[in-house]
């Protein structure tokens, strides 16, 4: 599912008690409620933290002549943490832990003042060695406002039963 067509929800936007390993089924799909736009601040402050020198992020001077058009190409795995961040409460919710992350892609770029919306379907529910909880996976996409996709991969997470934790 990478054409933005695809990315339309089986059901609606969630933020509400339901992330509970029992409230996962595959094939069930959402855009997520909230979006975020990048600035510049994000980007500086980040790429600068983890010294990644890449002249695209740091040098507008140098992206004037570039393929990428005139302006900062944004770090990648700012917008990958902004697009798990922003899934993170409809899918972590109730997480004990976060097993894997695979799949990581890149699809193109994003720039100072791109607004960031996460989609997310899920691939996989199956049970854990624990009681208490189970595995889910799934396929998360960023894309932009204008819905280029950006940024997808897949999670492993493993989430708490409610008939074990809540009350």
């Amino acid at each position: 599912m990478t054409d933005t067509q695809s990315l339309a929800p089986s059901k609606p936007t969630m933020t509400e008690d339901s992330a509970w390993f029992e409230s996962f089924e595959v094939g069930q799909r959402w855009r997520h409620f909230r979006g975020a736009t990048i600035d510049e601040v994000e980007n500086q402050l980040i790429t600068k933290l983890v010294m990644n020198t890449a002249q695209e992020h740091w040098n507008e001077a140098a992206m004037a002549d570039s393929p990428w058009g005139k302006s900062r190409l944004v770090f990648g795995l700012i917008t990958g943490s902004l697009t798990l961040g922003l899934a993170s409460q409809d899918t972590a919710e109730n997480a004990l832990a976060e097993l894997s992350l695979d799949g990581i892609r890149f699809k193109c770029g994003v720039f100072h003042g791109d607004s960031i919306y996460a989609y997310t379907e899920v691939i996989g529910v199956e049970p854990s060695d624990r009681p208490d909880a189970g595995i889910v996976e799934f396929q998360h996409w960023g894309a932009t406002a204008d819905m280029r996709i950006v940024f997808e991969c897949c999670r492993k997470v493993l989430i708490k039963r409610r008939s074990h934790w809540r009350a």
